[in-house]
């Protein structure tokens, strides 16, 4: 290079700024044109992998729709002292069902299932729905029919048609899958079943030369049946969101940037300015402990946020199959509960972030954040149920625990919070277990001025 400089005109490098396109810069610019295609080939490939990653976990969507699974059970005339042989409006329902399953179009994987697989009792497929054996249940009660053919013959001006019928779903367990998918669906299955069931009734009611229609109510007759839509755990309110979702994200990045924060202030035990350097055993456990209470107090702050602004952490639990408003499992200490997810949470996201920044070393631990967010989020947010069978590993990512967890706790949905703290724990040892080598890896880069 120095050879190469010798041939300019005046044998002299200038030392007064020169244009981009000087020749002293020749070098100079190959070199910087070289860095910086190779770090721009290696972001695109980058942003295009881990990218595809959370576009893949919403791809083909539409193939898994049938594993959001529904049962039409049909107690209609099944059950003692509704035993009967003549009833209409179940077999309607099992009917438009098994049109339904036929049909070519999208449609949720409904099962049509026997009262003996839940022992003759309504209450049992609603605990069914809570305990996530199904996404939701169309459950036709055991007097459904009798009680219809009543108010016929009665003139029972009391009867309610919406009583025939309940769709039991439980929004809280995930309300973008039900807000998007069940429900629409559970719509167009329940206008089916009114469509064909208004002809059917109509004409048995014209048949039927011995009944006087002026005195049959009229709600008997229009629409006769109808559906009481239960959500045994309603998603409210709205402000409960970003608790479940999205400010989750702010969890992971809030303990990813705890690290470069502090790392000047742990250095100065290992620079010998005006003291022995600490041991480094000392110096690793320092860092552990600190970090640890550091998400202490985060997790504390960033739970406030929720408490600040009134999601609701005082109410009592319910019964698993009654409907209930923000049922928090455990009472008053559910914000308690709560914080020390988030804190365990914090702590499982938060260290491996830590190691793999001492591993990489900056800037390119920014690349595993972008992987640690989009992995976990595209395995939290969305039910890996629709996803393709690839994701199952995102059944041990934290985030998929932490959100499984914070339902529970806000809206007493089916709980395995065992499980949850379970996998977090795991995270947060086997993080702690490597801890030590990425230290050892950072002292082995720095010394080799890597």
């Amino acid at each position: 290079m120095v050879a190469k400089l010798e041939e300019w005109e005046g044998d002299e490098m200038p030392t007064a700024p020169v244009s981009f396109f000087h020749p002293s810069l020749k070098e100079t610019r190959r070199r910087v044109f070289y860095q910086w295609a190779r770090i721009l080939s290696i972001l695109c490939i980058f942003v295009f992998v881990v990218l595809s990653l959370f576009w893949g976990s919403q791809y083909s969507t539409e193939d898994k729709y049938t594993a959001l699974n529904v049962f039409v059970v049909d107690f209609d005339g099944q059950v003692d002292p509704y035993r009967s042989n003549d009833t209409i409006i179940g077999p309607t329902v099992t009917n438009v069902t098994k049109k339904i399953l036929a049909s070519d179009n999208l449609h949720l994987g409904y099962e049509i299932k026997s009262p003996a697989d839940f022992s003759n009792d309504p209450w049992a497929v609603r605990q069914a729905i809570y305990d996530e054996h199904a996404f939701a249940a169309v459950i036709i009660k055991p007097n459904a029919t009798a009680l219809l053919r009543a108010a016929v013959s009665s003139g029972n001006n009391s009867y309610d048609p919406f009583g025939a019928i309940e769709a039991v779903i439980i929004s809280a367990r995930d309300q973008n899958t039900y807000y998007s998918y069940i429900n629409t669906d559970l719509a167009i299955l329940q206008n089916m079943v009114l469509a064909e069931f208004g002809p059917r009734w109509a004409q048995h009611l014209i048949s039927q030369s011995s009944t006087n229609l002026s005195t049959v109510p009229a709600q008997a007759i229009n629409p006769g049946i109808g559906f009481t839509n239960v959500d045994l755990r309603p998603f409210a309110p709205a402000v409960a969101a970003p608790a479940v979702t999205i400010g989750l994200i702010y969890l992971i990045i809030i303990a990813f940037f705890n690290f470069p924060f502090l790392m000047a202030i742990h250095a100065q035990f290992m620079k010998p300015d005006g003291h022995p350097p600490l041991k480094v055993a000392h110096w690793i456990v320092w860092r552990i402990l600190s970090a640890i209470v550091a998400y202490f107090f985060l997790s504390l702050f960033y739970s406030l946020v929720s408490l600040a602004f009134h999601i609701p952490f005082s109410n009592q639990a319910a019964p698993d199959t009654l409907p209930a408003n923000n049922a928090n499992a455990y009472g008053r200490g559910s914000f308690v509960v709560f914080w020390m997810l988030n804190w365990v949470g914090m702590a499982a996201l938060g260290l491996p972030c830590e190691n793999m920044a001492m591993v990489l070393g900056f800037p390119w631990s920014s690349f595993f954040l972008i992987f640690w967010v989009i992995t976990n989020v595209a395995t939290g947010f969305y039910p890996i149920q629709l996803a393709n069978d690839f994701y199952r590993w995102g059944l041990a990512w934290p985030l998929h625990h932490i959100v499984e967890a914070l339902r529970t706790i806000l809206f007493g949905t089916h709980s395995r919070i065992g499980l949850n703290f379970g996998v977090l724990f795991a995270w947060v040892a086997a993080s702690l277990a490597f801890y030590p080598v990425a230290t050892w890896i950072t002292g082995w880069k720095m010394r080799r001025g890597l």
